[in-house]
């Protein structure tokens, strides 16, 4: 068994369009019989162990639901003192960040299931008498 820190975490986000619920795949994540943590969130879950074993969960599981289960590195492993809210009295550093990339995650859902083509143009650059032009027009 190796040193704690050679272990790896990862939080699991479900998305607001996914075909699981927190305990289904919290159950899902148990199913695979791999020597991890895991740990119910109120966004998805937290799975702390061996990197193989991480990234091997991390494979699996997102096969099930590719456009709506997200995952990210997470530097504390689950029930640290240093980010543990039950320990800590309230939301943990980094939470109020994850509820703004959760409003963002179904227009992410979306681009996936529907990937369209982009065709990004470089701009025209345009002379200092053009732009002044338009500055002066944008005070009227």
């Amino acid at each position: 068994m190796s040193p704690e820190n050679d272990k790896v975490t990862r939080m699991f986000v479900l998305g607001p369009k996914a075909q699981l619920s927190q305990s289904e795949l919290v159950g899902k994540l148990h199913m695979l019989e791999l020597p991890l943590t895991i740990k119910s969130t109120c966004y998805g879950a937290v799975i702390h162990g061996e990197e193989k074993d991480v990234l091997e969960a991390v494979n699996r599981i997102r096969k099930l639901d590719p456009s709506n289960i997200f995952t990210k590195d997470r530097g504390f492993p689950p029930g640290d003192p240093r980010r543990c809210r039950a320990k800590r009295g309230a939301a943990r550093e980094g939470f109020h960040q994850l509820e703004k990339e959760y409003e963002l995650l179904e227009y992410v859902c979306d681009a996936l299931e529907n990937p369209e083509k982009v065709n990004l143009e470089e701009p025209e650059k345009i002379t200092p008498d053009e732009f002044k032009k338009i500055a002066q027009e944008c005070e009227k």
